[in-house]
């Protein structure tokens, strides 16, 4: 990993930026103290809706309220 001052970075942030996408990473210094990194973002995990649909539709499956009923507990709460 490569250090890099503050000045510098923000002078040549853009580049920095162009050379982040592809894959490298810096620590920025204040003074020669590392005070952050400057890296991609790591990857957002995403579901597909129908996978995550019919995992609920199991877990309700599974999973009951016993004798209660949301309707009932709905109106419970706006008492």
């Amino acid at each position: 990993m490569e250090t890099v001052g503050a000045y510098e970075a923000k002078t040549n942030l853009g580049k920095l930026l162009d050379r982040v996408v592809n894959g490298e990473k810096f620590t920025i210094t204040k003074h020669g103290v590392p005070v952050a990194v400057l890296q991609a973002p790591l990857p957002i995990r995403k579901e597909k809706p129908l996978k995550v649909i019919g995992e609920i539709k199991q877990f309700r499956q599974n999973h009951t309220l016993g004798p209660f009923k949301i309707k009932d507990m709905i109106e419970d709460g706006r008492r």
